[in-house]
């Protein structure tokens, strides 16, 4: 069987990324046909063939709507700045092409709504680049939660920390632009929403707060320009269920490198989670001698699948871009018609639906329901 045929739009770190996944995901799980990387798009044809070459695609091109027309190829990665996935998705639909965007969708909501209006016209499949909830440990603690393991959860909290942007000497980007988004809390808290709805659902009530640890930053001409948007959020919500949860994100974190901790609190114990040490979580659980009774540390191993498929031995660790091949082979068997762990764009619009009653809730200094 012929396998998929490739588009990718944007080479940086995450089109990087889509390009490894897409070279690895048949020789990882060695159940789906070898896509074909047939063409790749950057902003000017010298830089599209040249990373062409180091990708592996068969042609390249400087005008990303060139894919569109491309009869060889099946699907398009989008992974562009935040501000260019509306309308790039939404073009490579109509076009008939299955889509895989890197998260968040849009800045703005209503784009947001038009691309996943335009995945339910065009009957594609698309998805967002949520590659969190794709590591085994993320999906071995939602079979906890349904297990009852730690029995009913009553609260929750989770914080994503880098720092990316702590330095108050680096220079203004286009991370920093209000065209990008609201800051910490759409280009970065929507992979622990991702998180949360996997594990509880999506949140029904919210109320935020945001800051700018720095109110301008320098300019590579010289000068400095004022920060458009926020590096620190904190969100109260009401979770589907009842459940209390806790969000906080900080892009400015000195010492923060991939943090993404969860604390998950239930009537018979308790799981904790951090994505810096990605391969093991912790679990606590209410029953025996209370002499004996303490967190135990659990590693990941080839029970916890999809694990197996990278390594035959247990403790040995799966890294970033290994989640991005089990996103891949997940969008592969949704494209195949099989029932598939992803967010979609009707999923991931429910996702900003949260993040934007979250900056309403901001502006109106009150609680919101989503």
């Amino acid at each position: 069987m012929s396998g998929l045929g490739i588009g990718l739009i944007g080479t940086g770190y995450m089109g990087k990324c889509h390009a490894l996944a897409w070279n690895g995901v048949a020789s990882t799980f060695g159940d789906v046909a070898r896509p074909r990387l047939v063409s790749l798009a950057e902003v000017d044809a010298e830089t599209a063939t040249r990373k062409a070459a180091e990708l592996g695609f068969a042609k390249s091109t400087g005008n990303w709507r060139d894919l569109l027309d491309d009869p060889d190829i099946d699907v398009i990665s989008v992974t562009t700045p935040n501000a260019f996935h509306a309308e790039m998705a939404v073009a490579a639909l109509e076009a008939g092409k299955h889509v895989w965007c890197e998260k968040p969708m849009a800045p703005a909501l209503v784009d947001a709504e038009r691309m996943a209006a335009a995945a339910r016209r065009a009957g594609k499949v698309a998805v967002m680049g949520y590659n969190y909830i794709q590591n085994p440990v993320i999906r071995h603690i939602r079979t906890l939660i349904q297990e009852g393991a730690i029995g009913a959860v009553n609260h929750v909290r989770v914080e994503m920390d880098e720092d990316f942007m702590a330095d108050p000497q680096a220079l203004f980007y286009w991370k920093s632009e209000a065209s990008s988004g609201y800051g910490a809390l759409d280009d970065f808290a929507v992979h622990p929403l991702s998180l949360l709805s996997v594990l509880f659902g999506h949140p029904k009530s919210v109320i935020a707060d945001m800051a700018k640890p720095y109110a301008e930053r320098p300019t590579a001409a010289g000068g400095a320009r004022k920060v458009e948007n926020h590096d620190l959020a904190s969100v109260l919500m009401r979770l589907e269920g009842g459940v209390s949860a806790v969000l906080m994100a900080n892009r400015s974190a000195w010492g923060r490198k991939s943090r993404i901790a969860l604390q998950i609190y239930g009537s018979k114990g308790a799981i904790l989670f951090d994505q810096e040490r990605m391969n093991e979580f912790e679990l606590y659980q209410a029953s025996g001698r209370s002499t004996e009774q303490g967190f135990a540390r659990v590693l990941t191993a080839p029970a916890h699948k999809p694990y197996d498929r990278f390594i035959p031995a247990p403790g040995h660790g799966l890294g970033f871009n290994d989640l991005k091949i089990i996103e891949c082979r997940e969008l592969i068997g949704a494209i195949q018609g099989e029932s598939a762990h992803v967010i979609d764009f009707q999923q991931g619009l429910r996702i900003e639906q949260s993040v934007h009653a979250m900056a309403r809730s901001f502006v109106e200094r009150r609680w919101i329901d989503v």
